[in-house]
């Protein structure tokens, strides 16, 4: 069934050639840098946010799915709500600290 899945052909209205196959572009999956390449910047961000502090992770290079593992990780370790989306980790209160501490324990170059 997923060879007919019909929200990949929204663009396509219609095809007169009986042997015709669509093809859907593929994206490229990002690797993901082993921790120790990475790069990632703990930074004290209140804009835009009612007043509220939120400690943002930034710098990270991979998937999403890796990115969504490593934000689960903090928030769980922490105890806090956030998110992870857009190559950044978004951890409700200040956290510059802990947060590096966690992340250089788990072998990621990791800069307040």
């Amino acid at each position: 069934m997923a060879t007919n899945d019909w929200k990949a052909r929204l663009g396509m209205v219609y095809s007169t050639d009986p042997d015709f196959e669509y093809r859907t572009s593929s994206s490229e999956q990002i690797e993901t840098l082993s921790p120790e390449r990475q790069n990632l910047r703990v930074t004290l961000d209140r804009r835009h946010r009612g007043g509220k502090q939120v400690t943002l992770v930034s710098g990270f290079v991979g998937s999403d799915d890796d990115l969504d593992e490593l934000g689960k990780f903090l928030k769980t370790r922490l105890g806090v709500g956030g998110s992870a989306k857009d190559g950044e980790i978004i951890v409700q209160g200040d956290f510059r600290q802990k947060i590096t501490e966690l992340l250089r324990a788990r072998n990621y170059k990791a800069k307040v």
